[in-house]
């Protein structure tokens, strides 16, 4: 039996995958002759904190130290980029429904890898604070996110599905050993191609429910 439900947040209850990625464009127009390289990156490592992106984006591709006060200045200004734009994205077919039907029968968490604190912000600013258990953000890493949930929790894993858009989401959930479904967007490529041991690839919310339905 299904209890609980992990959810990512960017990708699978706000379509706003693309408000980061120009949020990273528009954070590094300074080096121009990098910028193509720095999307790539930032794109080939969804799920990943936007911490460890500034940090490998400094070292390995800008190839400049990266201070502490300039650290503290890319996440405020990234996160002023992005909070107006997140109060008005969209939900992921099927989200708030979703969310809605389940909260009061299942136990749903959120663990991204936006900061706590902004995720938070921007979960009470959309007035959906009140359909998650508890919500789970960096700079803790996902899989301890989870270990913590099975932890105080205690279900069996298998009763345990976490639902992410990423290659680095389903490398969580197998660290742990709790289920996988993987969100895919319609018209975005498989980034799940050769991946072994999820249970299901769905394009929405609403398929979700579906699966949730049938395999309760």
């Amino acid at each position: 039996m299904i209890g609980i439900i992990i959810l990512d947040f960017d990708g699978v209850i706000l379509e706003s995958v693309s408000v980061k990625t120009e949020a990273f464009r528009k954070l590094f127009s300074f080096a121009p002759e990098h910028i193509d390289e720095i999307i790539q990156y930032h794109k080939e490592n969804g799920g990943m904190s936007r911490y460890d992106k500034f940090r490998h984006i400094y070292k390995s591709i800008l190839r400049q130290d990266l201070p502490k006060q300039k650290f503290k200045e890319l996440s405020e200004t990234f996160a002023d980029l992005v909070f107006e734009e997140m109060i008005k994205t969209p939900f992921v077919p099927g989200a708030h429904d979703f969310l809605e039907k389940y909260y009061t029968t299942m136990t749903l968490y959120i663990v991204s890898a936006t900061p706590e604190e902004e995720l938070i912000r921007i979960i009470r600013a959309r007035k959906i604070s009140h359909y998650f258990r508890r919500v789970y953000g960096a700079p803790r890493k996902k899989a301890d996110c989870i270990r913590e949930i099975i932890k105080y929790t205690g279900p069996y894993p298998d009763s345990v599905i976490f639902v992410g858009d990423a290659k680095n989401d389903f490398e969580a959930a197998q660290a742990i050993g709790v289920r996988f479904i993987g969100r895919i967007k319609p018209g975005d490529e498989n980034r799940f191609l050769g991946l072994s041991g999820i249970d299901a690839l769905i394009p929405d919310l609403h398929e979700l429910a579906r699966y949730i339905e049938v395999n309760s």
